[in-house]
C-alpha cells in the first residue's frame, strides 16, 4: 500500500465538475509511468483516456514541440497556411484509408464530432443523424445530444438538439447472445428505425464507434459493419467513423474501422493523434468536401502550429518504433493474462477488446453489472501503484488503456496487480 499523497491546498480552487478517478498531483511522465511530486512511480494503464498512446513525453514527439515553439507557436488556418499543418497531413496520407484525402482540423473530440455532422448535413441536404445506444461523442450541446453512455452527461442539459435517432449497438455479451443473432437484430432494428422514426430521405449519417468506449469497450461484429455499410450504401446515407479514442494504434491497426474491411464516408479523430496536445481531425473525400459552403465552419485555434507539429511527430514514431504492432501483440498478452484471472474470479463476467482498448466487465452471479466490484478492484489498484479507469453505462466496465509502447514485463506487472487487487476486494 502507498501512503495518501498530501496534496496543496490551491487544489480546492478546482470546479469540482470534473470528476475524479484518483486524488493524485503528477509531477512528470516518462513512457508507461507517471511520478508524482513526492517523487513516487505510478504504472499509468489510462494514457489520459487514450491521449498519451505513445506513451507520457516521448522524446521525439517533445523535441517536435520543443523546435516548432521557438519557430511559431500560431498561425490561424483562415489567414495563412503553416508547415506543420502539411506535414501532418503528408503524415496522415499514410494511414488514412483512401480516398479520405482532405482534412479539417479542430482541438478535441466534441469538436470534430460536431463537425462531421455539420458536414454531413450540409453535403447531404438531410437534418437527422443516426447514433448507437452507449454511444459517446462528446459534451457540447450537439455531441452531447449524440451521447448515450450514461444519462449524467444529459441530465439537467435538455432540450438538446434535435435530429437524433439512437439504434442499438451489436453487444453480444449485454444481450446475452452469440455475435450472429445480435447482427441480425442489430440490422433489423436499425432498418426498423429507418421505417419508423427517421426516413433514409432525411437521414444524413450515422456516426459509428468502430469500439464503442465509454459504453464498455464492445467491438462489433464484422458482419455487422460490413451491413452497416450496405445500408448506408442503399439509402446514400453518409458512414461516420468516429475514431476519436480507437484511432492511432490503439487496437493493433492505425484504425478501429481498418478490422472490418470497410471504408467510412467521413473519420473523426482525436486523443491520441497529438500525444497529448490538443487537436482534433475530420478526414473525407474531396468530392464531399467540395459540398462544404466555406465560412459555415472553422475555428480560431484549430489546426494549431505546435499541435500539428507533435501530431506528425507522433505518427512518425508510431511508424518508426512499430507500436501498432506492438499493441496488437501486447494486446494478446494482456487478454491471455485477464482471461487466466477470469477462471479464478467469476465476478469478471467477460474479457474483450481489440489490440490495446480491452475492457473487463464485472457482473454478480445473476448475471448483472456489479458496479462495485469494479470499482472497488480499481481503488485497490490505485492503492498498489496501478492506474486504471471504469467505463459503460453502469461503470462495471474496467477498461485498459497502456501506451502502445507497453512492454510484456509491465503488463505483467500490472496483472499481479490487478489480480492481487481481486483478491483483496474479494476477502474484504
Amino acid at each position: 500500500m502507498v501512503a495518501k499523497q498530501a496534496l496543496p491546498e490551491t487544489i480546492k480552487h478546482v470546479a469540482p465538475v470534473w470528476s475524479r478517478g484518483a486524488a493524485l498531483l503528477a509531477e512528470r511522465g516518462e513512457g508507461a509511468y507517471l511520478y508524482t511530486s513526492d517523487g513516487r512511480q505510478w504504472l499509468d494503464f489510462t494514457c489520459g483516456i487514450g491521449v498519451t498512446n505513445t506513451g507520457h513525453s516521448h522524446p521525439a514527439v517533445v523535441a517536435a514541440i520543443q523546435a516548432q515553439a521557438g519557430r511559431l507557436l500560431h498561425a490561424q488556418a483562415n489567414i495563412v497556411y503553416h508547415q506543420p499543418m502539411l506535414d501532418l497531413i503528408e503524415q496522415l496520407f499514410t494511414v488514412v484509408p483512401a480516398p479520405l484525402d482532405q482534412f479539417f482540423f479542430s482541438n478535441s473530440g466534441a469538436e470534430i464530432s460536431e463537425a462531421a455532422v455539420k458536414l454531413a448535413r450540409q453535403a447531404t441536404r438531410r437534418p437527422n443523424i443516426i447514433v448507437f445506444q452507449g454511444s459517446f461523442h462528446g459534451r457540447t450541446n450537439l455531441a452531447m445530444a449524440m451521447t448515450t453512455s450514461k444519462t449524467i452527461y444529459r441530465a439537467g442539459y435538455q432540450p438538446l438538439a434535435a435530429g437524433i435517432f439512437v439504434t442499438p449497438y451489436p453487444y453480444s455479451y449485454r444481450f446475452g447472445w452469440d455475435d450472429e443473432a445480435t447482427t441480425r437484430f442489430c440490422v433489423r432494428e436499425l432498418r426498423h428505425l429507418l421505417k419508423t422514426q427517421t426516413a433514409p430521405d432525411e437521414t444524413a449519417a450515422i456516426i459509428l464507434e468502430p469500439v464503442l468506449g465509454e459504453g464498455g469497450y464492445v467491438a462489433p461484429p464484422r458482419a455487422f459493419v460490413q451491413a452497416l455499410r450496405a445500408i448506408c450504401d442503399e439509402h446514400c446515407i453518409l458512414l461516420i467513423a468516429d475514431e476519436v479514442q480507437s484511432g492511432f494504434g490503439r487496437t493493433g491497426r492505425w484504425f478501429g474501422i481498418d478490422h472490418f474491411g470497410v471504408v467510412p464516408d467521413i473519420m473523426i479523430m482525436a486523443k491520441g493523434i497529438a500525444s497529448g496536445l490538443p487537436l482534433s481531425a475530420l478526414a473525407a473525400s474531396a468530392q464531399l468536401m467540395a459540398l462544404w459552403t466555406p465560412g459555415s465552419h472553422g475555428g480560431t485555434y484549430g489546426g494549431n502550429a505546435v499541435a500539428c507539429a507533435a501530431g506528425a511527430a507522433t505518427v512518425r514514431a508510431m511508424r518508426a518504433e512499430r507500436m501498432v504492432e506492438n499493441a496488437a501483440a501486447m494486446g494478446q498478452v494482456l487478454q491471455a493474462g485477464l482471461r487466466r484471472l477470469q477462471e479464478d474470479h467469476p465476478s469478471i463476467g467477460d474479457v474483450r477488446g481489440v489490440g490495446l482498448m480491452v475492457g473487463t466487465e464485472f457482473t454478480t452471479a445473476q448475471g448483472e453489472p456489479h458496479t462495485a466490484a469494479a470499482k472497488a478492484v480499481v481503488k485497490q489498484a490505485f492503492e498498489h501503484g496501478l492506474l486504471l479507469l471504469t467505463c459503460g453505462t453502469y461503470d462495471n466496465v474496467v477498461r485498459w488503456i497502456p501506451p502502445l509502447i507497453v512492454s510484456e514485463a509491465q503488463i505483467k506487472q500490472a496483472l499481479e496487480i490487478f489480480e492481487a487487487s481481486l483478491q483483496e476486494t474479494a476477502a474484504a
